[in-house]
């Protein structure tokens, strides 16, 4: 399967690419600005060819990469954390309320064909920061439970971009109904901590493309569906 390398967006601080890896389609986010410094959110690379697609990327950029982030513990979106902390010698971060998904995660892998040899350790528990920062960039740490207990988003509110994970999609929101998924938790991350944040904030997701909060209020049918007074949460 061919890897295609997205440039999703630069700012007047920030450059964002998309590689989506392994067979859930999972969108890996390497994040920088102008100091060559980045961050890696969800390294979801799986095979050797998709290892060498990402460590080529980084060297051949000039990027020097920091600090492994995930938005959850959910197995597609750590497939690559102990690859990029071994070769970059990197710490990883996540919410600590996740660690039992760390737990899980080579039972999870073993049952969709994947091979997870080891969990990755931890060094850094988002669930104590307020922001994370590399370069020049500071982002917002947004804890949103719902998809998974530990879930969390990332914030620029410099440059409006928000990294939602499984929580929120283009017109889709994150699954509930595996371990530590909670409907109500969702809906209220979505509605109390992401819409308020303003309808020009661009999302990029963990699957699938970008879109916008805007876009999200108007067209996601949960969120219009409790806007509009049919459901509540």
């Amino acid at each position: 399967m061919q890897i295609i390398i997205f440039a999703e967006k630069t700012t007047a601080m920030l450059k964002i690419e998309r590689l989506i890896f392994n067979p859930f389609q999972e969108n890996t986010y390497v994040v920088s600005d102008a100091t060559g410094e980045c961050v890696i959110i969800d390294a979801g690379n799986h095979t050797p060819h998709e290892d060498t697609l990402l460590a080529d990327f980084l060297r051949n950029n000039g990027l020097k990469l920091v600090m492994a982030l995930n938005t959850h513990g959910h197995v597609d979106h750590l497939l690559g954390v102990n690859f990029v902390k071994e070769q970059f010698g990197i710490p990883f971060a996540l919410h600590g309320a996740d660690r039992f998904l760390l737990d899980l995660s080579p039972q999870q892998a073993s049952l969709y064909g994947f091979d997870l040899q080891k969990t990755p350790d931890v060094e850094t528990d988002l669930a104590t920061l307020s922001t994370v920062t590399f370069g020049e960039t500071t982002l917002n740490v947004i804890h949103t439970p719902g998809h998974t207990p530990g879930h969390l988003c990332f914030y620029s509110e410099t440059d409006r971009i928000l990294f939602t994970g499984d929580t929120l999609f283009r017109e889709s929101i994150g699954r509930t109904d595996l371990p530590g998924g909670d409907y109500g938790q969702i809906m209220r991350s979505i509605l109390e901590r992401i819409v308020p944040l303003g309808d020009d904030v661009t999302i990029y997701p963990g699957h699938g493309t970008s879109s916008t909060i805007g876009h999200e209020v108007k067209y996601n049918p949960f969120i219009a569906e409790v806007l509009r007074g049919e459901v509540n949460y």
